[in-house]
């Protein structure tokens, strides 16, 4: 099924995203997390891509896998570094034949040890770029990244919605945000996003912290703001791996509460191949007023 298609009967979807792991053993514990996680009814699921393509025959296989034996509606992601057009086509096509309806097209970030992106030769600069040639070839349901606090390439935030705006306009079905931490950046995106005519749904992108120090690093790369209150609340725990988790969880349902009441049309969790931490946000949603807005948690519950 297309993820565009289920936006049609789901006001409100919930999604999880995953990276492939690097051997079978890992696979597997993937696998009992996915089922311990399809309990909670979501939507759709997304798998991640490697810098220079570098996972893509683990990201289809398991993409696949996922749909036919777990049951869920799957996406694949795609990206700009290290293919050329040719590639990118070929992996398009292969997508295609295998049943592959969802796709979410990204530039990607530089391969790592490197600190800017350079296109590989007759390859694309811009992930609308890789939106034009998707749709081109096959009617995927095609999603893209947004960016609540600008992309830290790009710190004009009207030129950066420029860019959305292109990515939607060749194409893109919906949108789903960078991870933040403040909700009033996602809602103030959203507003600039309808004042410049996007008209496609904008999913909150969530990261429930259970690390201190690999968060302040993601942070720092993609752009992301961590307010003061929430930084007061784990620098004085940041040796604590417990205490670190339970304030993240607490941190995260707060935010997935006020978003949903205020009209998210969603949540997609990023889950690092975790299971632990969203289900507990998920526990805490079923006791709250929001409990109703999501199939997932109702019937959960």
């Amino acid at each position: 099924m297309k993820i565009r298609d289920l936006f049609q009967t789901q006001a409100q979807t919930i999604s999880f995203e995953f990276f492939p792991p690097k051997t079978p053993e890992d696979v597997d514990v993937l696998f009992d997390r996915m089922r311990e996680l399809r309990a909670l009814g979501p939507s759709f699921i997304s798998v991640t891509y490697g810098a220079g393509g570098s996972t893509r025959r683990n990201t289809i296989d398991l993409v696949c896998r996922m749909q036919e034996e777990v049951g869920i509606v799957a996406m694949a992601h795609l990206t700009c570094v290290g293919h050329s057009q040719t590639e990118l086509r070929e992996v398009l096509r292969e997508l295609q034949d295998r049943g592959v309806e969802n796709l979410m097209c990204l530039r990607g970030d530089p391969p790592q040890g490197e600190t800017t992106f350079v296109p590989t030769p007759d390859g694309f600069s811009h992930a609308a770029q890789l939106v034009t040639l998707a749709r081109s070839l096959d009617d995927f349901s095609i999603g893209v990244a947004g960016y609540p606090e600008p992309h830290p390439e790009c710190a004009d935030k009207a030129l950066d919605l420029r860019h959305l705006k292109e990515k939607v306009d060749r194409g893109a079905d919906f949108v789903t945000t960078q991870l933040f931490f403040d909700n009033s950046d996602y809602f103030d995106f959203c507003r600039r996003a309808r004042d410049v005519g996007i008209k496609t749904r904008i999913i909150p992108g969530i990261w429930p912290i259970t690390n201190y120090k690999q968060i302040v690093r993601v942070a720092k790369m993609c752009g992301a703001t961590i307010p003061e209150a929430l930084r007061r609340k784990l620098e004085p725990v940041a040796d604590d791996t417990q205490a670190v988790f339970e304030v993240g969880v607490e941190w995260s349902w707060r935010q997935c509460e006020e978003l949903l009441a205020g009209g998210a049309p969603g949540i997609h969790f990023y889950t690092l191949n975790r299971s632990l931490a969203t289900q507990r946000i998920f526990e805490r949603l079923r006791h709250s007023s929001v409990r109703s807005l999501l199939p997932g948690i109702t019937k959960a519950a």
